[in-house]
């Protein structure tokens, strides 16, 4: 099975923006579990001890021009797995992604989609759907005028908002 976020960044001409309005995601994730049992990466350690797949290709999409911003809209206080996120963020930040966190309190006079997304080049939407509990069951890509247009006005407003993750504190 094919993934359509790496379809989607590896087509991407100039832009990938990512908007993530979960409190948690996957509990079963075996990378959250560790890091529930004491597991932390260390920035100043080895970069293959904390060096994942996937930010090989966030690499290679932002070397090609592409800029990639994601914001989480989170609610404070904060749960473990948006530590578990914020914690693991330092290693997107140095594959070349932007991201910003937004207090939901921050956001509640935003028009958002029910969903987190992704958003390529302005053009094309991926809608992820989860299950209560944070696992993917599926996603859908839209292509209409109005769709996008909402995910970009909601995404450049819950941006402009948001405190890039070099300057936020989790609460």
């Amino acid at each position: 099975m094919t993934n359509p976020v790496l379809e989607g960044l590896a087509e991407a001409k100039v832009s990938a923006v990512h908007l993530e309005m979960r409190d948690a995601y996957q509990p079963s994730d075996p990378e959250f579990i560790a890091w529930q049992q004491g597991k932390r990466l260390d920035p100043a350690a080895e970069r293959s001890s904390w060096w994942r797949p996937f930010l090989d290709v966030v690499t290679e999409t932002t070397a090609r021009g592409v800029v990639m911003r994601r914001a989480r809209i989170i609610s404070e206080p904060v749960t473990d797995y948006i530590r578990y996120e914020y914690d693991v963020t330092f290693p997107n930040v140095r594959a070349g992604e932007q991201i910003r966190w937004l207090p939901r309190r921050k956001a509640a006079d935003i028009a958002l989609p029910g969903t987190d997304l992704w958003l390529f080049d302005g053009s094309s939407v991926l809608f992820t759907y989860f299950s209560g509990v944070g696992e993917v069951v599926d996603r859908e890509w839209r292509t209409e005028p109005a769709v996008v247009e909402l995910v970009k006005s909601a995404f450049e407003a819950v941006w402009d908002r948001a405190t890039p993750h070099e300057e936020y504190r989790l609460h």
